[in-house]
């Protein structure tokens, strides 16, 4: 039958709405209620026939959800015109008693400034389209957790994650942004439907938003869309996806031992497509990648520790023989200069040539940085200082292309370290900023105080530490790059600009100074490194210089133990050159046999390391059971390598390092024996 013959019968259309199995409703652009029929008094539970005339529609939801609903209706009505909504939008309801129930909602425009809803009671059909959804997320949550089990071993498994994730939410987009702990980016790492451009447009977007900063306070709700935020809230990420022809996206947080690190985002061109189901699957699908980055992380950080300390031994243990073999060098090199007449032609080659064992020292002793063997002499330092005092001299060497600037957080606790090592690991890191950023950049240097709680973090024992962070935004490095970046030797500079020492010697230094080290870094995108270190419990001393202490007028008897004949042969001739008296021992059996027998014997300076038999640190326990005055002397080519050396450190026992000069034996000498005499 043709509509025209019911056209102006507003008899039968009343009917229709009065009788419709569905509560209609008719509201306003401001969202009051001018019409309700039967079926809505009695699903909202107020009195027919005026009960809801007059009632702002949001007072028909719980609290909770009528600002975003405000907003969401206006944005509806206003791009409206005369296109329905159509049905399929769930709601929450909430009737006149306070009791709340799932509903589905149609909107249509029914005139220029007059809208229909109909509105539909789902207690039931919810429940069970609700379960067969909840079976399907489980089946993709296991298939989600089997990907990410495979992805350690396999590339294409990890890339296939986003896939599945935006099949089951049946969205077109979805991308994970993974950045380090506190970090100021969020690098979008892998992703389905998003285009480089929009991948590289969300990752500038988010930092310009301080999404980073932000995600914490999404933890609470666990999930974030941007059509139900405020129109305000996230203005650049809201044009990026605008720009890349999507209506919204959901943001949900990474956590990482409790911190955010990274977000789970799906993109839809259908606005406030999220619902209570799907927001519920990608909070666990958010749980279970969270878990996926931590486990992928420490496996990581654990593979790495134990190649580093595999190079670490064989480092040492080279460095330690170099430098025997450079003390060898240099005592002859000085024996010789000694013997030289002023204005002689060989003292400008002799000078050449122990330069380059100076040169070969310093090569050494960040090989010995490196495998944490290293002599150090910590105390407490203010962070605050010690950046300050950098600042100049920074500014000075780095150019002034490079932009730096310092970020110290107000009441840092001290920190516990080698002032002298924590200087040439940040000036490290920055020199290899500089090198980073040709064009120039910015360089940003900040200190934070870290509390850790039982169990540590990264195997680092419970208590406060302080991070220093260095970052660029220069070219950054790739993966393959990056997983070789503290390897001794490692170096992508050109031939003659750079060791490979660099990060190896700053790795060693916060891993013996009871710390740890971590490297973030995307092609593009610059590098950030992280060294935490532990808080001083005592306030900052002053620093002391000694002052040089003249050789005794007259002779001194000095027991010499060295396992290598032409290393103690230096130490000998050095110690005659001095006005000593030295005596020689090949092992810890000769040296306490000569102990025994020989009084005048005043000074034991032995090797770390002698060989077969005792160590260095367990003849100075055994000589001073026999002679408790006797004066001590240690040197080695590192300084704890052997058994003993903890109990023996703890006495504050001296170490002279390989390789010496004969001032520096001269003033180590005279200071025990002060010592010994005090």
């Amino acid at each position: 039958m043709p509509l025209s013959r019911f056209s102006g019968n507003e008899e039968l259309f009343r009917t229709l709405f009065e009788t419709a199995p569905d509560a209609m409703l008719v509201v306003t652009r401001a969202g009051e209620i001018v019409l309700a029929n039967p079926q809505a008094h009695r699903l909202f539970d107020y009195p027919a026939p005026d009960g809801l005339h007059g009632v702002v529609i949001e007072n028909l939801m719980p609290h909770e959800l009528r600002e975003a609903h405000v907003r969401h209706r206006e944005r509806y009505m206003a791009r409206a015109r005369m296109r329905p909504m159509g049905a399929g939008y769930e709601l929450t309801g909430l009737r006149r008693n306070g009791e709340t129930f799932p509903v589905e909602v149609a909107l249509s425009p029914v005139g220029h400034d007059l809208f229909s809803a109909s509105v539909r009671d789902i207690s039931e059909s919810q429940r069970v389209r609700r379960a067969l959804q909840r079976a399907r997320y489980d089946t993709y949550l296991a298939q989600l957790g089997k990907l990410l089990l495979e992805s350690s071993r396999d590339e294409s498994a990890r890339v296939a994650v986003p896939t599945l994730i935006a099949e089951a939410l049946d969205v077109e987009a979805v991308a994970i942004a993974i950045g380090m702990p506190d970090g100021d980016t969020l690098p979008i790492r892998v992703s389905h439907g998003v285009s480089p451009a929009l991948a590289d447009a969300l990752t500038q977007a988010m930092m310009r938003d301080g999404l980073g900063d932000r995600l914490a306070d999404i933890r609470p709700a666990g999930i974030w869309t941007l059509e139900r935020s405020a129109p305000d809230e996230l203005p650049a990420l809201r044009a990026a996806i605008e720009a890349g022809g999507f209506a919204d996206m959901a943001i949900v947080p990474l956590l990482d031992r409790l911190k955010p690190t990274g977000a789970l985002l799906a993109l839809t061109t259908q606005p406030d497509h999220c619902d209570n189901d799907k927001s519920n699957f990608l909070r666990l699908a958010a749980h279970i990648l969270a878990a996926a980055i931590q486990r992928s992380r420490s496996e990581d950080q654990l593979a790495h520790v134990h190649r580093l300390d595999a190079l670490g031994q064989l480092t040492g243990g080279i460095a330690h023989d170099f430098n025997n073999m450079l003390t060898i060098i240099s005592g002859n090199l000085q024996m010789l200069q000694a013997e030289q007449s002023p204005g002689s032609d060989a003292l400008p080659l002799i000078d050449s040539a122990l330069r380059a064992v100076d040169h070969g020292a310093s090569l050494t002793r960040k090989l010995l940085g490196f495998s944490r063997r290293r002599a150090m002499s910590p105390r407490a330092l203010q962070p605050r200082q010690v950046l300050e005092d950098l600042a100049d001299m920074l500014a000075n060497t780095l150019g002034e292309r490079i932009r730096i600037t310092l970020d110290c957080q107000p009441g840092l606790p001290p920190v516990h370290v080698d002032i002298g090592e924590l200087e040439t690991a940040l000036i490290n890191l920055a020199l290899n900023a500089r090198d980073a950023m040709s064009d120039g950049g910015t360089l940003r240097i900040a200190a934070r105080e870290r509390v850790t709680g039982p169990g540590g973090v990264d195997h680092l024992a419970p208590g406060r530490y302080v991070a220093f962070t260095v970052s660029d935004n220069g070219t950054g490095m790739p993966r393959d790059v990056l997983k070789r970046a503290m390897d001794p030797f490692f170096t992508t500079k050109d031939a003659g600009k750079g060791s490979g020492l660099g990060l190896s010697m700053v790795y060693g230094f916060v891993r013996q100074s009871a710390g740890r080290l971590r490297i973030e870094s995307m092609p593009g995108k610059g590098t950030r490194v992280e060294i935490l270190l532990p808080a001083a419990p005592v306030v900052p001393d002053e620093e002391t210089f000694a002052a040089p202490v003249p050789v005794p007028a007259e002779p001194v008897r000095v027991l010499v133990v060295e396992d290598d004949t032409d290393v103690r042969r230096i130490a000998v001739g050095l110690l005659v050159a001095l006005g000593y008296d030295p005596v020689e021992a090949a092992d810890a059996d000769q040296a306490l046999e000569r102990l025994r027998d020989d009084p005048a014997i005043r000074v034991l300076f032995s090797d770390v390391v002698l060989g077969v038999g005792l160590t260095g640190f367990e003849l100075v326990r055994e000589a001073r059971l026999l002679r408790p005055e006797l004066a001590v002397l240690l040197t080695s080519g590192y300084a704890q390598a052997a058994a003993g050396a903890d109990e023996v450190m703890r006495e504050s026992i001296p170490l002279l390092r390989k390789p010496y000069r004969q001032d520096q034996l001269a003033r180590a000498i005279a200071k025990v024996l002060e010592g010994a005499a005090a």
